[in-house]
């Protein structure tokens, strides 16, 4: 039969068959060799139709997959939040990058094997890998439509928003035919998508990306944090190996050259690397609530253990003063870009061992504690405003729904990183610094924002790492608490 566009032959790499793993060590090296053998087969045929200008054939790779089947209703630890499933049934989840996700993928294949007492299944999956992320996983790229002498979408496999998607983390998923239910929180595609845009928005590569992210809405923020990473580099205990600027620059030694790049990305990262991905990340997200969510939107795919939100904020009460700080108990939400994806509704709770962490770092830092701490700290809720300059509007109205909500601090990002978190499963805090009063005419000036800067930047970061590393010495299942997980969750965080 004559191959047409409509009836094409396909030609699929030769890969092993799927086979049970009760060590997930080994499964994961399956993972490895499945996905390999994908991504070098789109490459190699991708980099043939280039050469010759055509193909007389469809290539088609698939992504592997785990997959795991119970038949026992076997009661699980109640006190583990993640690592089982809720109810006999067949669970599965395609999956990429295996070698950038080798930790987290033997950590949650081992927890399933272990408190199911089944082994796992690894091979091919039905979703086809498109071409775009083969060739991304090298650093190669797709020419633009048009630039083939043929139609890519005739010969290979494109993204396909259908598999591409938060239906999973949203509690929208609908369940195929087979009744198959998803294993972790997002499908293969979603977590490549994410990927591409994190080297797109940080200009650094995610294999960079820490498990413990402070998220800041200034620059000032970064040139503390490197002095803070040249710090740790120069002290051979401190356990910090690298120190990761934009355009994947790096420097092992505290005294080497860190090339700067001229043309800064939208949402830059620095990362403090250490063993497991247990250093810390800091990514200026810049201003507003957009930008919050594009950033949490991809990190989360990573599957950080904590994210924390450390930047400025107006202060609203007349008892407060510049350079105070404010954790965040509760949210006001009037930033509006997560409305559809998680109503309004919907409270997000503050997590206790984030507020502890984030507290005891405060105490650290000023030598204060109990009810001294309260001069120079308070906790309430945070209003955040899709509006930078609302204070020109008519106060009425924001400034009646703000004493209403008892809002004791008002930003535009850290109800959007929070109401993230909490979609996301990712544990999250908030602790802010007044840099502006403009209830009280205390208004962001340049002469008052320089010496504030000046003065309480630097502490406010190392609050920031502290709170980070206290969190780094708690067990992972102490961390995940069990207010982010839904009644029918994925067994993966």
């Amino acid at each position: 039969m004559t191959p047409t566009p409509l009836n094409p032959v396909i030609e699929t790499p030769d890969l092993p068959a799927p086979e049970a793993f009760d060590d997930a060590k080994a499964a994961v090296d399956r993972l490895e060799e499945l996905y390999r053998g994908a991504v070098g087969f789109l490459q190699e045929r991708f980099a043939q139709a280039m050469k010759a200008g055509d193909a007389d054939r469809r290539y088609r790779a698939f992504y592997p997959e785990v997959r795991i089947t119970t038949t026992s209703f076997a009661k699980i630890d109640s006190r583990l939040s993640f690592g089982h499933v809720a109810e006999p049934g067949t669970y599965a989840t395609t999956v990429t990058r295996p070698d950038l996700f080798r930790w987290y993928l033997e950590q949650q294949i081992g927890l399933l094997i272990h408190n199911h007492g089944v082994p796992v299944v690894v091979g091919v999956s039905d979703t086809p890998m498109p071409v775009h992320f083969a060739m991304t996983a090298e650093g190669a790229s797709v020419p633009q439509e048009g630039a083939a002498s043929f139609t890519l979408r005739d010969v290979f496999d494109v993204p396909d928003l259908s598999t591409t998607n938060d239906d999973i983390v949203n509690g929208t998923y609908a369940l195929p035919p087979d009744g198959t239910r998803p294993l972790a929180p997002f499908t293969a595609q979603r977590v490549d998508y994410s990927l591409a845009r994190l080297s797109h928005y940080t200009a650094t590569d995610p294999k960079h990306f820490q498990n413990h992210v402070l998220f800041t809405n200034y620059q000032f923020y970064v040139s503390e944090f490197e002095a803070y990473a040249r710090k740790m580099l120069a002290d051979p205990d401190s356990g910090y190996t690298a120190f990761v600027s934009t355009g994947n620059a790096m420097i092992t030694e505290a005294d080497q050259v860190l090339p700067h790049s001229d043309k800064m990305p939208q949402m830059p990262a620095y990362h403090l690397k250490r063993k497991h991905g247990a250093g810390i990340t800091l990514v200026n997200i810049g201003v507003g609530p957009s930008n919050a969510k594009t950033a949490t939107d991809h990190i989360a795919v990573l599957r950080p253990h904590a994210w924390v939100m450390v930047g400025h904020c107006a202060g609203l009460r007349s008892s407060q003063s510049l350079g105070d700080f404010v954790l965040a108990h509760a949210y006001l939400r009037e930033d509006k870009v997560l409305d559809d994806d998680l109503p309004v509704w919907v409270p997000v709770p503050a997590l206790a061992e984030i507020q502890i962490a984030l507290e005891q770092a405060v105490a650290e830092a000023t030598a204060l504690e109990g009810y001294d701490l309260k001069r120079i700290m308070r906790t309430g809720t945070v209003a955040s405003l899709d509006n930078r300059n609302w204070e020109l509007r008519d106060h009425t109205g924001p400034v009646q729904r703000l004493s209403q909500s008892r809002a004791v601090a008002l930003d535009m990002e850290s109800a959007t990183i929070a109401a993230n978190g909490f979609r996301f499963r990712v544990p999250y805090g908030t602790l802010l610094c007044i840099s502006d009063k403009p209830l009280h005419g205390e208004l962001k000036l340049p002469g008052m924002a320089s010496e504030f800067y000046k003065t309480q930047v630097s502490r406010h970061l190392l609050i920031g790492i502290r709170s980070m590393e206290r969190l780094r010495e708690m067990p992972l299942e102490r961390i995940h608490s069990r207010k982010l997980r839904s009644f029918d969750e994925t067994a993966f965080l």
